[in-house]
């Protein structure tokens, strides 16, 4: 006699709300150009690149490359680093 046997498991994803790196970097950079009073098209000019790039960094939609980090570093007169750190409040 041969018994099979069958379970089915089914497995529940909670899913939590998780910044990834790209919305941390977006929310910096905007951090910084509003702490500094310039406009995305401003930046844009400044960095040479396009204003709804800009835009979609921001919103953490874009992974940026390393050069582009450089840029937007030149661009806003700071420090690479300043975009991965917080201030603490």
């Amino acid at each position: 006699m041969l018994l099979i046997v069958c379970r089915l498991i089914v497995y529940t994803r909670i899913t939590l709300p998780i910044m990834t790196i790209t919305k941390k970097f977006g929310s910096r950079l905007k951090e910084i150009r509003l702490a500094k009073n310039i406009s995305q098209e401003e930046l844009s000019y400044r960095a040479e690149l396009h204003r709804t790039y800009i835009s979609s960094v921001e919103l953490g939609k874009r992974n940026v490359s390393l050069v582009n980090i450089e840029k937007l570093a030149k661009a806003l007169d700071c420090q690479i680093i300043d975009f991965f750190i917080t201030k603490q409040k």
